[in-house]
Order: structure tokens, then C-alpha cells, then sequence
């Protein structure tokens, strides 16, 4: 028996993972203690203390109660460390290495294994660290079984996130499904159309909190329900809108393998590229349709930004310069009256030998655009299968008979490609035979899987055309059913302006010999593209008086 002095302080450390759980009651927290208690008392160690990570994985150190224990023993207030086994102090053999074989021993803290019967004051056995390796493996080991579960459900359509996204909120009947918790979903409405009407995240967010609308985390604990967050915040964040903005669990949909982590060590979250998602449609109830989706996820590849003044215009993000296809600038100042307001290319802006101004105020800019969308509008209401005759035409005689042309070409290239099969295996029982030499047949070879790598890409690439062109039809049946269940706007909005277009193109201004300025302007509408008048004609016009 050690006998310990009373002053000293003797850390007894309890840890459980979610993967422990499942062994039963033998590693429980209350399990660890009454052993580590026992032991202490029948070994004369006194003046002891607890330090519990309940739910905390070995492979990583960063647990709130080690931490602690391993601050108070950086400052020497603890000289004994003890343990129900090896493994609840890590299963990572590098990081357990280094606190047995340097911290402890800088520090002079006995440790202590009971189970394994470990104790560094009668010296350390030379097959600890192969202990610590099968320690590791376990935890890689479990790592898999646990992804490879987690893949399963996930191909499966079952749900992987644990809490419901901020505006859902679990069926009291069935844990399984999601139903709409209404006051968090009018929240959630109101972030997408204040997007709408051109509010950044940050402006969104500052609204919010304004407001003193509570956060997700302080409406989750309003409603007496458990939340993830580590902290309930007062304040919305930028972060919290847009990622609010960007989720497609709003529009009804579940979205799995959205991120992953690094390794079963390093559990950093790595973000996943859209293609790798697994996204499964209509698995409950939306509370935002699919066209307000879509138009903030367009509005938010154009992200706004207010200028010095702090100011933000309907069209800021929509307007391009049609030389240097760089955005243009929103330009005002506090002494600016409301017809002075105006856009300039950006290019032209840091530079003016690299562009030109492409200016134009922002007022003749609203009249032109509503004068445009009214007439679209117009054009659509009065004869909608016309209409979209009209778009689908669009893509020209020429571009049908190039997409044809392209068609035969595959037909040819896959003929070709099986030739260059048949071509292939020739020549290679004819290396085989010595009747064509070795670099002879690495030459023809080579030349055959570059023409096979080519003939593959044209084919891919008319396949991307094709698709394009079905989400042209597309396109234009909801643009016709958006305009069908509007009214007729007296004023241009930036909901109006968000909702229906993509882009506006701006060229530089002409000056006639009458001292007019005439600018073309050419609109491009979400889903359809540059819409024609009847002669043909896509752009709008800007006449004013000459400087």
C-alpha cells in the first residue's frame, strides 16, 4: 500500500463514450466511480476529487473535464491520476504515449490503471504502447462500423441530423418525423423575403435582433426542448441567417452527407461538394416554395454589398458591364438627391484605362426596367402558349441543326471507338507476335486512347446541352406561372426586381450628333433568358440629354 499525503490532491478520472454505452453498465460513469472510490479507500488516498466527460470520445483530449484536471496539474495541485482502465484516459496511442512518457513525468503525477494494472511508480511495462495501439484500433475500428451504419441509413433516405433545423420541430407521436413549429417558421419566411427585397445576412441579422426576436437557440429552450448549441446567444449572427438562407430542408426536402470529418481523430467538419449529396424529395412539409428558393439562391450568387455609405440599391449585384463583364458599383453620397443616385463599372472604377464608365443613373434605370417587365408581362397574359412557342424557338434554327449535327457525331464516335477497339487488340497481338515493335505499339496505342478521351467528351458535352435545353422548358413554365399569378405592379420593388431577373447587361452610352445619349441595355430574366419584342429587338434603350 502507497500511502499519499493529505494534502496532495487525487484525480479520479471517469470517462464515457456514446459507443461505451452500448457495452451496459460495466463502464458507466456511476460504474467508474464506486470502483475508482473503492480503490482510493483501500489504498490510502485521500483528499480525492472527480473529473467526469460523459458522451466524450477517447481518440480526441479535448474534454471539458480533462482539461480541467490537466490545468490543475500544470499548476501542481494534483500528484495522482487514477483510472478504472487504460483506455478511459484515450485510445490515442500517440497523445497517450506523450502524457505517460513526458507529462506525467515533468510533472510528477503518479498514474494509475487499476483494471490493467498500471501503476507508473512501479515503472511502466515495454508492452504498454502495443496496449495503447489495440486501445487505438478499437476506436478505428468502431469509427467504421459506426460510418458505414451511418452511410447505410443515409442511402437509405433516413434523416443523419439528430435536431430538427430551426422552424421544425419533432411529431410528439413520432420522433421519426418533422412537423412545422409555426412561430419559428414565420421566422424563417421573414428571413427569405427580407433576401427578396435585397437584405444581406448581416443586415437580416441585425434586423432580428433589433427586433428582439429570439434566436434558435433561445426559441429552442423557450419551448422546453433540449438544444445543441453550447451556448444560448442574445444576439442573431450572419452565420445563423445564412445558413437559414442556403438549407433545402425548407423547401421539404432531406439533405444527407452534407459534411463528413476529417478522420475517427480528427473530427474538424469538412463541408462535402453539392454533387456527393444525397438529396430526397418531399419527406415533409415546406415552408418555403420552391420558386422563393430559388430566387434567394440566385440572389445569393450575386452577393450585395452596401457601398461607403452604407447604402444598398435594388439592382446592386445584377448589373454587368458588357466589355468587361465585371459588376458595376453602386456610387452615392449623403448630399446625393434621389435622381443623382448612380451605377459605373467596377473595372473602370480602380482603372480607366482598363474600361469605360458604362454609367448610368439609377432612377432611368427603374423606368426602363418596369416599362420592360410590363410589357413582358403584359405579353405573357394575353397569349401564354405563344409566348412560349416564342422562347423555345429561341434557340434557332442554326443552334438545332449544330445540336443534330452533334448528335450524328456521336453515333460516328461510338462507331469509331469500337473500331479503335477492335484496332487495339490487333495491335497488341501483333506486339505480341514481334511483328510490330515495342515503341510502335506504345505509339498507336497512345493514339487511340487520346481519340477514344476526345470522342468521350463530345459526347458528354452534348448530353450538358441537352439537359440545358430541358431546363429551358422548364424555366419557362414557372416564369409563365409566376407571371400569371401576379398583379399588375404600379412601382418597381426589389421583390419585383429579385423574383424575375437574372442580370442586366449595361453598355457604355453613345453620344448622337443631336448632343442625345443613348445607352443599350439588355435584361436577362430568371429562367428564360433575354425575352425579344415582336421585331426581334432585345434591348431597351436609355435617351437623355448629353452632359
Amino acid at each position: 500500500m502507497y500511502n499519499v499525503m493529505s494534502d496532495e490532491l487525487t484525480a479520479l478520472y471517469e470517462r464515457l463514450s456514446k459507443d461505451d454505452e452500448n457495452s451496459g453498465e460495466s463502464n458507466s460513469i456511476k460504474n467508474q466511480k464506486d470502483i475508482l472510490e473503492k480503490y482510493a479507500k483501500d489504498n490510502g488516498f485521500s483528499n480525492i476529487r472527480h473529473f467526469s466527460d460523459d458522451g466524450f470520445s477517447g481518440v480526441s483530449f479535448t474534454r471539458p473535464a480533462f482539461m480541467e484536471m490537466m490545468e490543475l496539474a500544470e499548476q501542481g495541485k494534483i500528484k495522482t491520476i487514477i483510472v478504472k482502465d487504460h483506455s478511459r484516459l484515450g485510445r490515442n496511442r500517440l497523445i497517450v504515449g506523450q502524457l505517460l512518457e513526458e507529462v506525467f513525468e515533468r510533472l510528477g503525477i503518479r498514474y494509475i490503471a487499476i483494471l490493467d494494472n498500471i501503476d507508473s511508480a512501479k515503472g511502466l511495462s515495454e508492452f504498454l504502447p502495443i496496449q495503447d495501439y489495440f486501445n487505438e484500433m478499437h476506436a478505428r475500428n468502431t469509427s467504421q462500423k459506426v460510418r458505414a451504419t451511418f452511410k447505410n441509413k443515409g442511402n437509405s433516405g433516413k434523416r443523419l441530423t439528430t435536431n430538427p433545423p430551426y422552424g421544425y420541430m419533432k411529431n410528439p407521436n413520432n420522433k421519426e418525423e418533422w412537423i412545422i413549429d409555426e412561430p419559428a417558421a414565420e421566422v424563417v419566411k421573414r428571413i427569405y423575403q427580407l433576401c427578396i427585397d435585397g437584405f444581406g445576412p448581416t443586415q437580416i441579422a441585425k434586423k432580428l435582433t433589433a427586433d428582439n426576436m429570439p434566436t434558435p437557440s433561445q426559441h429552442t429552450e423557450n419551448a422546453g426542448r433540449k438544444t445543441c448549441a453550447t451556448s444560448v446567444a442574445s444576439r442573431w449572427s450572419p452565420r445563423a441567417t445564412a445558413d437559414i438562407l442556403d438549407r433545402m430542408e425548407y423547401i421539404g426536402h432531406t439533405v444527407n452527407f452534407r459534411s463528413t470529418t476529417k478522420s475517427f481523430k480528427d473530427k474538424t467538419t469538412i463541408d462535402l461538394p453539392k454533387e456527393e449529396w444525397k438529396i430526397f424529395e418531399n419527406t415533409h412539409p415546406a415552408i418555403i416554395d420552391s420558386e422563393t428558393w430559388e430566387v434567394v439562391q440566385n440572389l445569393r450568387k450575386n452577393k450585395r454589398r452596401q457601398n461607403r455609405e452604407g447604402k444598398i440599391s435594388m439592382f446592386s449585384g445584377l448589373l454587368f458591364c458588357a466589355d468587361c463583364d465585371k459588376k458595376l458599383y453602386y456610387c452615392t453620397a449623403k448630399d446625393f438627391g434621389e435622381t443623382q443616385h448612380f451605377f459605373t463599372c467596377s473595372t473602370y472604377r480602380k482603372n480607366v484605362d482598363m474600361c469605360q464608365t458604362h454609367f448610368i443613373r439609377e432612377f432611368a434605370l427603374k423606368e426602363i426596367v418596369l416599362e420592360n417587365l410590363l410589357s413582358v408581362l403584359k405579353e405573357v397574359k394575353c397569349n401564354e402558349e405563344k409566348f412560349a412557342r416564342k422562347m423555345m424557338d429561341k434557340s434557332t434554327a442554326d443552334q438545332r441543326k449544330a445540336l443534330a449535327k452533334k448528335r450524328r457525331e456521336v453515333e460516328q464516335a461510338e462507331k469509331r471507338i469500337t473500331e479503335l477497339n477492335v484496332l487495339f487488340t490487333k495491335v497488341y497481338e501483333d506486339n505480341a507476335l514481334g511483328k510490330i515493335s515495342d515503341e510502335q505499339f506504345k505509339l498507336l496505342s497512345e493514339n487511340y486512347t487520346r481519340e477514344q478521351s476526345e470522342l468521350r467528351e463530345k459526347s458528354a458535352k452534348l448530353t450538358a446541352e441537352l439537359e440545358t435545353e430541358q431546363e429551358q422548358t422548364e424555366g419557362i413554365e414557372k416564369f409563365i406561372t409566376k407571371v400569371r399569378n401576379l398583379t399588375e405592379p404600379k412601382e418597381l420593388t426589389a421583390e419585383l426586381v429579385n423574383e424575375f431577373i437574372e442580370k442586366i447587361v449595361i453598355h457604355q452610352s453613345v453620344k448622337s450628333a443631336d448632343k442625345k445619349r443613348t445607352q443599350e441595355i439588355i435584361i436577362y430574366y430568371n429562367g428564360v433568358g433575354i425575352i425579344e419584342d415582336d421585331t426581334g429587338t432585345s434591348k431597351s434603350k436609355s435617351k437623355e440629354n448629353a452632359a
